[in-house]
């Protein structure tokens, strides 16, 4: 079982990727990006199927060629069925589906957020892979939530977003500062030049595990109203400094949670994924606070952290092994529970 090779297809949202795995080892992860969403300060999902429909035949053949190994050498197909945007979701679905039928070979379906947590199994992504059980703080764009994982396939969500997602809160809170899109990135590289303790904004005070994010994006939006009709030039002079505070605030509410959450629950192994775990001030959070907590930390490479078919060819080795597989009347489905 060691030496089968999965191909795993990742199309949830609008990264088109492939990528082969031969046991615990990616042989390739290739991804095609859409700029095309910068124009619209967010992702179109109707340009996003499209993007991925032109995408997707290039990417698989070049994760193909990149792992130097033919279509006839795979052993089954991995692919996202979802959570994620349905007219996404349903271009890769279809295309594993097809892929598999001309090949015979077994088709396997795969949960996205799964998947951002079981990347932390891929031989490169940790220097060694977390014990179970773990906690693992899943946070991106569409996701924010804390997950008690048990064993590979026993994951419970102990905490999550009620409101926004933590990336979410930075692409808004970017667009409030004039900011492109996506904005998170762009919010970390900023906040490297400024002072995080310029300015203070509202946290939530939720007794659980749960997470807020509203009230941060509307507490921005006023300060920003405020101070602009005193200074109409504030955000420019000022962008720095308020990038490094709007992200020391986001960092603090993560960690809080994840602290109480570790605490509560006595454990100390504990990781981050999902696209704003490549965050700079939240991987150093982790890093930096490791000592005091006790935890043992766990941080994917920046590869495995936004959307990526690795993860999906992880998964659907796991999935291989145990000899679980789906059939062609599978369909796509923009829910989907962990």
């Amino acid at each position: 079982m060691s030496d089968s090779i999965i191909l795993g297809i990742e199309s949830s949202c609008d990264d088109t990727s492939a990528a082969i795995i031969k046991g615990n080892s990616i042989l390739s992860n290739i991804a095609a990006n859409q700029a095309i969403h910068k124009e619209y300060g967010g992702v179109v999902p109707e340009l996003a199927s499209r993007a991925h429909q032109q995408n997707i035949i290039p990417v698989v053949e070049k994760s193909f060629s990149k792992a130097n190994i033919q279509q006839n050498a795979i052993s089954a197909i991995g692919f996202t069925r979802g959570p994620g945007l349905l007219g996404s979701l349903l271009v890769g679905t279809s295309f594993a589906k097809s892929l598999a039928m001309s090949l015979n070979v077994p088709l396997i379906e795969v949960n996205h957020l799964q998947a951002h947590i079981l990347a932390h199994f891929i031989e490169d992504a940790n220097p060694v892979p977390p014990t179970f059980p773990f906690l693992c703080l899943t946070v991106s764009g569409g996701h924010t939530m804390i997950v008690l994982v048990k064993n590979y396939f026993d994951m419970e969500i102990i905490g999550k977003t009620i409101d926004d997602a933590a990336g979410e809160a930075f692409d808004k809170i970017g667009k409030i500062f004039d900011l492109d899109y996506p904005a998170g990135p762009i919010i970390d590289r900023l906040a490297k030049e400024g002072n995080p303790d310029a300015f203070t904004f509202n946290k939530p005070k939720l007794e659980n595990y749960d997470y807020s994010f509203s009230g941060i994006k509307t507490s921005v939006l006023y300060f920003i109203q405020k101070e602009v009709r005193k200074n109409p030039d504030f955000i420019k002079e000022n962008l720095n400094d308020l990038c490094a505070s709007v992200q020391k605030s986001i960092i603090e509410i993560l960690m809080n949670k994840l602290e109480k959450a570790a605490k509560d629950l006595h454990v100390n192994q504990v990781a981050i994924a999902g696209g704003v775990s490549a965050n700079s001030a939240l991987r150093k959070a982790m890093e930096d606070n490791k000592e005091r907590l006790g935890w043992s930390i766990y941080i994917p490479k920046f590869e495995y952290t936004t959307d990526n078919a690795a993860m999906i060819a992880m998964v659907a080795k796991l999935k291989f092994e145990r000899g679980e597989f789906t059939d062609l009347r599978t369909s796509a489905t923009a829910k989907y529970d962990l």
